[in-house]
């Protein structure tokens, strides 16, 4: 894939990769080897926080390369840290950064640049979690480069947009369609290429997510059974939540298992269940142990610790209870906005948990791949029963349009394998 990059002639060159699989890293090494070879290049990316993290990325693997960090005029539009950095450059304007080797912004700003403001476009550009990109915004920036390397995970979210785009189905200039997507669909031939292992998810994770979202695109993990553990100092209370999180410990999932009802959004029980299984694995003193980390192992700390919802108000609910429970530093938010982050235990509130019906919103593959795929160790799954029926009573009924390529597998048959095998890690729970 570096070869097309720097000696293949095609104008674009698509990577694609399951969670963990090093899509920064390569990000980096490429946008690395390109200033290396003394091409100027931009990078794009979807968020701030991503942009930030490849900028620290870079410096820190080459920190005599200046880089630069277009960026918006709001106060807070990038990690001030970065002001630390002595040869990182940061500017609302492109003009003052377009000398330097690398430059880095999101695809927003990118879209406000001209490629005269730059005394012409650049050789190379990296698009960075290009499925996530939707293909009207690529089509605001392609003329500020000549060739580009898209790189991106194809099983997570697809693009947002908050108008309705039925009336663009099929066509291959559908502007909510993915970067990706429509470059291919007017490129057929551009170079293809997979990476096949995650670095993120271990052993017991890998095959599950494989199985489940990316069925003709298997991965396995670069870790093997034993290769990663999390032991907890403190005894378990023989209660429910205890047990569950014994069992995701050993077994790398668990399903915390309310009784069947129909809730609120902000299920109050649910909430408070997530809220104690992360009290529960601070409490216990958990530590870990992997590939890359200190031999007698390191503390599960709230920082290594996430929470993931399929809704803000959802996430808004949790932070509540969780500071009710004296519990600071644990990332709580949406599917959306955890796509890229890693940590090494997840706690994720089933999307379709207490819900009366199954909508596309939260059938959506993306949204369930997401929340099951940030973990280094352990996933636990927090869901009312009855999900299973829900799904059989409500079976997926989208349209057929032409010319748009049916996504399999759609949403309820992942949900439906996600939570087969939740099933063999189940601790039924009455709070």
């Amino acid at each position: 894939m570096l070869r097309d990059t720097l000696h293949g002639d095609a104008r674009g060159v698509v990577v694609d990769s399951p969670p963990g699989a090093g899509k920064s890293t390569l990000v980096v090494r490429a946008a690395l080897e390109l200033a290396a070879a003394g091409r100027p290049l931009m990078v794009v990316a979807q968020t701030n926080a991503q942009v930030d993290d490849l900028v620290v990325r870079l410096n820190e693997k080459n920190p005599e390369l200046p880089v630069g960090r277009l960026h918006s005029s709001d106060p807070d539009a990038y990690d001030k840290a970065l002001d630390d950095l002595a040869n990182v450059r940061t500017s609302t304007k492109a003009g003052d950064l377009a000398p330097l080797p690398v430059v880095i912004s999101t695809a927003a700003k990118w879209a406000h640049v001209k490629a005269d403001d730059v005394g012409g476009p650049w050789r190379h550009a990296i698009v960075d979690e290009a499925y996530q990109m939707r293909s009207d915004a690529l089509l605001a920036v392609a003329g500020l480069f000549e060739r580009a390397l898209f790189v991106g995970d194809p099983g997570q979210l697809d693009p947002f947009a908050i108008v309705g785009s039925e009336q663009w189905a099929g066509l291959s200039y559908d502007p909510s369609a993915s970067a990706v997507a429509t470059l291919l669909a007017h490129n057929p031939r551009l170079p293809q290429h997979r990476l096949p292992v995650s670095w993120r998810l271990p052993a017991s994770a890998a095959p599950l997510v494989s199985d489940a979202f990316y069925p003709y695109t298997r991965f396995r993990s670069g870790t093997g059974e034993g290769d990663r553990s999390l032991e907890f100092r403190v005894a378990s209370d023989g209660g429910g939540v205890d047990r569950v999180v014994d069992e995701a410990a050993v077994s790398g999932w668990g399903l915390l298992e309310l009784p069947a009802a129909h809730t609120p959004r902000t299920d109050p029980e649910a909430v408070r269940a997530v809220a104690q299984v992360v009290r529960r694995l601070l409490d216990r003193e958990g530590v870990t142990r992997s590939e890359r980390g200190a031999v007698d192992g390191s503390p599960l700390t709230a920082d290594r610790i996430c929470v993931g919802t399929a809704h803000r108000d959802q996430a808004a609910a949790v932070r509540a209870a969780l500071t009710g429970l004296e519990v600071t530093g644990v990332t709580v938010d949406t599917a959306n906005r955890l796509q890229g982050r890693e940590f090494d235990v997840t706690v994720v509130l089933h999307p379709l948990s207490g819900r009366p019906d199954a909508t596309a919103f939260h059938l959506e593959t993306g949204r369930l791949c997401v929340l099951t795929s940030r973990h280094r160790h352990a996933c636990v799954v927090v869901c009312r029963a009855g999900v299973t029926e829900l799904l059989d009573e409500h079976p997926s009924a989208d349209p057929v349009q032409l010319g748009v390529t049916v996504k399999f597998p759609d949403g309820w048959e992942a949900n439906h394998s996600v939570l087969e095998r939740l099933g063999r890690h189940r601790v039924p729970w009455t709070p």
